[in-house]
């Protein structure tokens, strides 16, 4: 049976990382880079630091600066100098170029997934599309420019999903109501709960079919964006299938 909210739908929003890219892919051969340059630069220091033990420290300076800090590429900064000292060897100076070298890859090398492209081609003939993400890939940095009519993120209005706030300021980007949003991504407590909180139309894309845990409960659940074909246009979905 069709669900009538759908028929009230006149924006379609999405979540980056994970849900248009593979993040921990990019992040992890950007930090690859960064750590080959690190162990020229400082041999010695750095021949045991392992790629893990910088993603711990980015964690951990994540966590001490959570709500003191938004910017992504400053808390990135912030951890490169908790290795280097970690590493007894502080530098804010080669932390800002390692930061650099980071930031160049961790864009630049970005792949979309293969359904991305597609299926948001089609859909923007028919719906407003935008992003809505806690991560810092501007579209223009991936591939996406000229695609979004709205985006809003986390780092500049200075609150983060799950909070219904960047929910809102996307429905005012795209001139809609809560209930006209549909918003699309990977984290069942940052999406679907925040979809769900600011009375949007929450999906959830489960995209390595993990079980779901917890008390988080999604209006629809896809595996690929294809799949919003089914959601969408159920009687002719294959319309927009890659």
């Amino acid at each position: 049976m069709p669900d009538n909210r759908l028929s009230r739908i006149k924006a379609i929003s999405f979540d980056g990382d994970m849900t248009l890219w593979d993040f921990r892919k990019v992040m992890r051969n950007a930090l690859g880079y960064a750590l080959e340059e690190l162990q020229r630069r400082q041999p010695t220091a750095a021949a045991a630091l392992t790629i893990e033990r910088m993603i711990t420290n980015r964690n951990d300076v994540a966590a001490e600066l959570k709500g003191k800090v938004t910017n992504l590429e400053e808390i990135r900064f912030q951890a490169f100098r908790r290795t280097l000292e970690s590493i007894g060897a502080p530098d804010d100076r080669l932390a800002a170029e390692l930061n650099a070298l980071y930031l160049r890859h961790r864009f630049e090398d970005i792949e979309l997934y293969p359904d991305v492209l597609p299926v948001l081609t089609r859909l923007r003939y028919r719906y407003r599309l935008g992003l809505i993400s806690n991560g810092n890939s501007y579209p223009e940095r991936c591939g996406l420019r000229d695609i979004f009519s709205f985006v809003v993120f986390s780092q500049d209005i200075g609150v983060e999903k799950p909070d219904p706030a960047p929910f809102h300021h996307a429905c005012r980007q795209a001139g809609c109501r809560p209930e006209e949003l549909l918003h699309v991504g990977d984290s069942l407590e940052n999406d679907v709960a925040g979809a769900r909180g600011a009375g949007a139309v929450s999906v959830w894309l489960n995209r390595e079919e993990t079980p779901a845990t917890g008390s988080v409960v999604p209006d629809f659940t896809i595996t690929t964006l294809a799949e919003l074909a089914d959601i969408l246009f159920p009687e002719r979905g294959l319309l927009i299938r890659a």
